[in-house]
């Protein structure tokens, strides 16, 4: 396997670690990009990859992405991404999940873990079980933390609300036509909170039959999945996987907004440039899709209750506004803004 440090992705990460345990049959990656601000904080991704080299791809970007994400939602949190890599079955067991936690703890508390795609607040209560480096656990009514994907979908909406009120001049979404890629737990919230705006929305998932229940549920229309960056739309929504914003699909969008959940959608750093290019307001994915990580982030360091968690999303909005206002001051596209504001916050500007 090549060292971690020649992948395009490397970013002078603090550290790239490496696990197996053949008894149980964990082959994961732990990267942590930056503890500047804090101990490196992210969830944990269990996904079947064709290649494993593209499991540490995906830890090294996903680090980084944290890094920015802490950074700039204000928390005292560094970068960190774990990566179990699941066989093609995708089995997952206790004993595995036993053997990411003594991974989770053999780092020392420089890495703080929680779900991620893949991954449920039940398996952070397994891997609890041999760590305390572990968020995302239930919680009672009214406390931080829990399953982060409701309180990421509450974010994103607002940052979909910033950039419509932005880029389309509208107060709300009524009548604003929507395509939402993946509806999950996250991409599924965030259309929930739409449609009852009154939205206008086109759903697509790798699992087509999740789309079109979620499109009878609401009244909303269901497509392929290949489809999704194609239509026509006042704002494309991202909630899958990432790198889903290359030369190509950017040239075919058609939209004017791009705002969404998915991690690292830009394929390469040249598609920020891209979208700018294109006059498509971009809503950069670490800044609008925080609201996961301030959830579990408040929860592991005992900083607050909902009503604090709450609060801090609802700031998300206003950091988007100040990312666009800079780009429209300065033709710099947004993407750049926020990379080099949060670079700054973590010691790297």
């Amino acid at each position: 396997m090549t060292a971690p440090w020649t992948y395009p992705d490397f970013d002078d990460h603090e550290g790239v670690h490496l696990f197996r345990d053949a008894a149980s049959g964990l082959t994961a990656v732990i990267a942590i990009h930056s503890t500047h601000l804090g101990p490196g904080a992210g969830g944990t991704r269990f996904w079947h990859y064709a290649d494993p080299s593209d499991a540490i791809t995906d830890a090294l970007r996903l680090s980084r992405g944290m890094s920015f994400k802490n950074a700039m939602a204000g928390l005292p949190m560094g970068g960190g991404k774990g990566v179990i890599l699941a066989d093609s079955l995708r089995t997952k067991t206790p004993e595995l999940l036993a053997a990411f936690g003594r991974a989770v703890d053999s780092l020392g508390g420089r890495y703080v873990t929680a779900e991620d795609v893949g991954m449920s607040d039940a398996d952070m209560v397994a891997i609890a079980k041999e760590t305390r480096h572990v968020s995302g656990l239930p919680v009672t009514a009214g406390s931080a933390g829990g399953d982060p994907g409701p309180t990421t979908a509450k974010g994103v909406y607002l940052g979909v609300r910033a950039a419509i009120a932005r880029g389309l001049g509208k107060d709300d979404p009524r009548g604003v036509h929507v395509a939402i890629q993946g509806v999950g737990s996250v991409g599924g919230g965030l259309a929930r909170l739409l449609a009852a705006d009154g939205a206008k929305l086109t759903l697509s998932d790798v699992d087509g039959k999740r789309a079109r229940t979620l499109a009878e549920e609401l009244g909303a229309v269901a497509v392929a999945a290949n489809e999704i960056m194609m239509v026509e739309a006042d704002v494309l929504s991202p909630c899958a996987l990432g790198a889903v914003l290359d030369e190509r699909s950017i040239e075919a969008l058609q939209t004017p907004i791009v705002a969404g959940a998915a991690n690292n959608q830009l394929a390469t750093p040249a598609d920020a440039d891209r979208l700018h290019a294109r006059g498509i307001l971009y809503a950069p994915d670490y800044v609008i899709n925080a609201g996961g990580i301030i959830n579990v982030a408040l929860e592991y360091l005992g900083q607050g209750d909902r009503a604090e968690v709450e609060a801090r999303v609802a700031k998300i909005p206003e950091r988007l506004e100040s990312i666009w206002a800079e780009s429209a001051a300065t033709g710099v596209p947004a993407a750049v803004v926020a990379d080099r504001m949060a670079m700054r916050l973590i010691g790297r500007g």
